[in-house]
């Protein structure tokens, strides 16, 4: 049994340690949210976001060790975790100084991610590395169990940053929202610095305040408190905007999630297909399907956001069936309530897109659309082999399968990639673009995949906005890196960042 007299202190100490690490963990998973209106949320957003964090747990992890060999006390951790507090606040502030410079920079996505969190996070993390080697230190001068109290104190350090994390994605984000997450942190952090603080002087104890009065003050001024978010789910920062300026007349309202607009709707006319990709894989429907089958056919979505296509589809054909799988519940409340959906009129799964598929009886649907990507950000077991023949064996007789992809322009290799890995399948596979650009940028291409070919290279609208969309198979095919080295995809290689590196190392990719 263990009688040492210092066992309260000791508590203390590991009770600190625990709740500092959980602190960095909230702030590294909340550092996803803020930055994704900014760049998205990509590998390579998150990567920035880790790495950069580990630096400065690591950093901080050796300054705090120095500093317990140079006879730091109990009052140094004090000073670390109220500044960790005052920075981590700070970090709201930085970031309205840091995102007007970076979006009106030239820089790339991979390195606009990096400095989004370097200017923010690293400080921060830095300062929570510091208490953990001074807080051991100090407990090895209380108990002579050298082995037990380091372990003890890695092991609080560990489960902290467990118990932080799955707190902040499971419930604070959707739940408080980002900014108010990083404002509890940071209130929580200053609580704890308190009882360390008991031996600090009255003046430094006012300057300490002076500067969270004019770090809090200045970041209100900055408009740092408000989010871009009108909501904020676990997976998305979601708002609703009025774009009425790109329809000829009427109410038009588009959803943006984190910091892609991601579907338009129309008041008055479910069937104005405002987006010409959108218009585009209806027509393909149209176009491959007799005029007369279609009030007849079955819709699966994988991916629902707007539910604008969708919502085009029973306004023109109501007994249709459409089945939609949208990952986010919220995304689905958000377009009921602001953007004109009547959920009611789909069948509706909440969940991945592709384990929803998995679950629907062989050739159960004409048509599949695969509407789940995210800007840049690809889910990668939606574009495998393995998905194309689930899809194919969900698919009745002469169905079709149509999907969207964000690529580079002209020599966009994952749609080259995704084009290679349809046809391992499909007899039929056409890549398609409403417009030939003059110069490099990003496009949204369309794909079609079916067992029946479209007659001619230029598919001209038959209702709607007055439109054509070209076929560039020949074109991809003759140009740029050639299809022969490029991959076909498979759950056990996606390689998507290598394949939309043009978008992630330039300016397009933003």
């Amino acid at each position: 049994m263990n009688d040492n007299p210092h066992k309260l202190r000791l508590a203390w100490y590991g009770l600190t340690v625990f709740l500092s690490s959980a602190i960095l963990l909230v702030l590294e998973i909340t550092a996803g949210r803020l930055i994704a209106p900014y760049v998205g949320v990509t590998i390579y957003s998150w990567t920035s976001i880790i790495g950069v964090i580990l630096a400065g747990l690591s950093l901080g992890n050796w300054l705090g060790g120095r500093w317990a060999d140079r006879g730091a006390d109990e009052r140094s951790t004090g000073i670390a975790l109220a500044f960790a507090a005052i920075f981590s606040l700070a970090s709201l502030l930085a970031l309205t100084i840091i995102a007007p410079v970076l979006q009106a920079s030239s820089l790339n996505l991979v390195s606009a991610s990096f400095l989004y969190v370097l200017g923010m996070f690293f400080i921060p993390s830095l300062l929570l590395g510091i208490p953990t080697p001074l807080l051991t230190t100090l407990a090895l001068g209380l108990d002579s169990r050298t082995g037990h109290v380091v372990g003890r104190m890695h092991a609080l350090a560990a489960l902290g940053s467990i118990v932080g994390t799955f707190l902040t994605g499971f419930f604070l984000i959707q739940y408080f929202g980002s900014r108010s997450v990083i404002m509890i942190s940071s209130a929580l952090l200053l609580a704890l610095s308190l009882p360390f603080l008991r031996k600090v002087s009255a003046a430094g104890l006012a300057g300490l305040a002076a500067l969270i009065i004019l770090v809090a003050a200045t970041t209100r001024l900055k408009d740092g408190y408000i989010s871009p978010c009108e909501f904020e789910s676990s997976y998305f920062c979601l708002r609703v905007v009025d774009v009425s300026e790109q329809a000829p007349q009427g109410t038009a309202r588009a959803l943006v999630l984190d910091h892609l607009l991601h579907g338009i709707n129309h008041q008055g006319d479910p069937g104005m297909l405002i987006s010409p990709y959108v218009h585009l894989m209806q027509e393909l429907v149209n176009r491959h399907f007799e005029a007369a089958t279609l009030p007849a056919l079955a819709y699966f979505f994988a991916g629902g956001g707007s539910y604008t296509q969708p919502r085009a589809i029973k306004h023109a054909t109501p007994t249709a069936s459409v089945t939609v799988a949208e990952l986010d519940p919220v995304v689905t409340q958000t377009v009921a309530r602001e953007m004109f959906v009547d959920p009611a009129r789909y069948l509706i799964h909440h969940g991945d897109a592709r384990a929803t598929l998995f679950r629907q009886a062989p050739a159960t649907f004409d048509v599949i659309v695969t509407d789940a990507f995210h800007d840049i950000a690809i889910p990668y077991h939606l574009v495998t082999l393995e998905y194309v023949r689930l899809a194919k064996s969900r698919l009745k007789h002469g169905g079709i399968f149509t999907t969207n992809v964000v690529d580079a322009f002209p020599d966009p290799k994952m749609v080259k990639s995704l084009m290679k890995t349809l046809r391992q399948e499909f007899s039929q596979v056409d890549v398609w673009l409403d417009q030939i650009p003059r110069q490099p940028q990003r496009m949204t291409y369309v794909i079609s995949a079916s067992e029946k070919p479209i007659d001619g290279d230029v598919l001209e609208s038959r209702q709607g906005f007055r439109r054509a969309w070209f076929r560039i198979n020949e074109p991809l095919r003759k140009s740029g890196t050639p299809l022969e080295e490029l991959p076909v995809f498979t759950d056990d290689f996606v390689p998507v960042e290598r394949m939309i590196s043009d978008l992630l190392l330039t300016h397009e990719g933003l």
